[in-house]
């Protein structure tokens, strides 16, 4: 297994993949928007892998951090979510927070993603809550989710919610926090 390459990038191709020269051997890795962002940064980057082997090819899998290889590989194992499907959900959003709604069960999060559908983000958090520790949610965390929930209702997307809600204090009712967070927008 090819777990981690160190080299330069030493080109991109159309479909997004990487090219990282590694002592005169160019890998073709697949990357996450993380791990290209930091090869593209310039210089030589560090980048964990993962090989995906089929019976027709050899695939590598980027990533920026062994977290995002580990949730990667944790997707694998989910009935019906192949590579790519794991390489999208890993690159929607950083490790903590889809781990953060695995355990809050908030299947939005993860049909927000193109090519997710309902019965499997349904999947993923119920295949995973006990793999990756059904952590305790706290009282913010569901005000959070509804606050996020509302302003989607009225028309945000999952991203555009969320971040009309990051400066809103999340001891408020969810009520106030969705009242301030629209006239922040405003």
């Amino acid at each position: 297994m090819i777990a981690r390459l160190r080299g330069k990038p030493a080109g991109r191709r159309p479909d997004g993949g990487l090219v990282l020269d590694v002592g005169g051997v160019g890998y073709l890795v697949q990357p996450t928007p993380r791990a290209l962002g930091r090869a593209e940064a310039g210089g030589e980057t560090t980048v964990e892998t993962y090989l995906h082997v089929r019976e027709d090819a050899l695939q590598l899998y980027g990533f920026a951090d062994a977290e995002e290889r580990e949730l990667f590989e944790h997707l694998l194992s989910v009935q019906g979510v192949g590579p790519k499907v794991a390489l999208a959900i890993v690159s929607g959003s950083p490790p903590a927070d889809l781990r953060r709604a695995i355990a809050l069960e908030d299947t939005a999060r993860f049909e927000a993603i193109p090519g997710i559908g309902r019965k499997t983000a349904q999947r993923v958090v119920l295949e995973l809550k006990e793999k990756l520790g059904s952590a305790a949610a706290t009282a913010a965390e569901p005000r959070e989710l509804g606050a996020r929930d509302a302003l989607v209702e009225l028309g945000y997307t999952l991203l555009e919610a969320e971040r009309a809600l990051a400066d809103v204090d999340p001891d408020l009712s969810v009520e106030e926090r969705v009242r301030q967070a629209l006239r922040r927008a405003a």
